[in-house]
């Protein structure tokens, strides 16, 4: 069984960017709609297809929120996942993810374009939900329990159409 423990916040300034040991373009979209994944009466999970630089994959995660989610994910030809975000998705997300090292763990930060410009958030996946992180001085407000930043959700409300107060991260 596929599990994903992560945790996901806010990135405070750019200091991160001298630290980044590698950075990939990615484009994904979704295969079912976020309206139907937060209905949670509908279908249990999220069905994503991501391109990531030369790769891409099929993946299946849990519909809910929190730290400790199902996850399953399949690799893909790339031909195929084109065809896909192109015949079943209603619209993508793009972004750059940026690999950056911290005290024995790899922050994956991704910076988003399109509608979503402008928005930058820190993924940490750790080994257990109570793992103690260190966090980097750049890293800011945790928000792993907000629903609008789960990229799934990106897409029906993207970061320009956000009022201050969900840029602040309340």
């Amino acid at each position: 069984m596929g599990i994903e423990i992560e945790r996901k916040y806010l990135v405070a300034n750019a200091t991160w960017r001298a630290q980044a040991t590698r950075s990939q373009r990615m484009v994904q979209g979704y295969l079912i709609d976020a309206d139907l994944v937060r209905s949670q009466t509908g279908t249990r999970c999220s069905l994503r297809v991501r391109i990531a630089g030369d790769e891409a994959f099929l993946n299946i995660k849990s519909a809910t929120l929190g730290v400790e989610r199902l996850e399953y994910e399949y690799p893909i030809p790339v031909d195929d996942a084109e065809h896909m975000l192109h015949d079943f998705c209603n619209g993508a997300i793009e972004k750059v993810r940026h690999y950056v090292p911290h005290a024995g763990l790899i922050f994956e930060v991704d910076e988003f374009f399109g509608s979503n410009a402008g928005l930058i958030v820190a993924e940490v996946e750790l080994r257990s939900v109570d793992q103690a992180i260190v966090k980097p001085d750049w890293l800011g407000l945790e928000v792993t329990q907000h629903p609008r930043y789960y990229n799934l959700n990106l897409l029906p409300h993207p970061y320009s159409q956000w009022s201050e107060r969900e840029r602040a991260g309340e």
